[in-house]
């Protein structure tokens, strides 16, 4: 049996630059994907009070006022959803500080 060795990965990677997140949602596909829910629970969830706008026969929403309402939704807990450009080290530690600053103030 002959052992071949791999070959060295190249000095040279290229880097794949990460997709900006945009500005306004369009369409129930786009609202679905930001969320990591089916259309389907995003329809209910915009029934239930999640801020889209109908513009004709389109509904629009912002990222910003989605992770606003998630928030509110989980009880005032401060929350974001995950994009390929989060500094996700950085979200986990400041929902750490989150996490003890309730605590604390539950203590007193």
């Amino acid at each position: 049996m002959r052992v071949v060795p791999m070959p060295k990965p190249s000095r040279k990677t290229k880097k794949v630059p990460a997709k900006a997140q945009p500005e306004i949602l369009k369409g129930w596909q786009q609202i679905s994907e930001f969320l990591g829910q089916p259309i389907s629970v995003a329809q209910r969830w915009a029934k239930d009070g999640m801020p889209v706008k109908r513009e004709g026969r389109f509904v629009t929403a912002t990222p910003d006022e989605l992770n606003k309402w998630l928030g509110r939704e989980a009880g005032g807990e401060p929350l974001h959803v995950a994009t390929p450009e989060a500094d996700l080290a950085a979200e986990l530690k400041r929902g750490l500080a989150f996490i003890r600053k309730e605590n604390i103030g539950r203590k007193k």
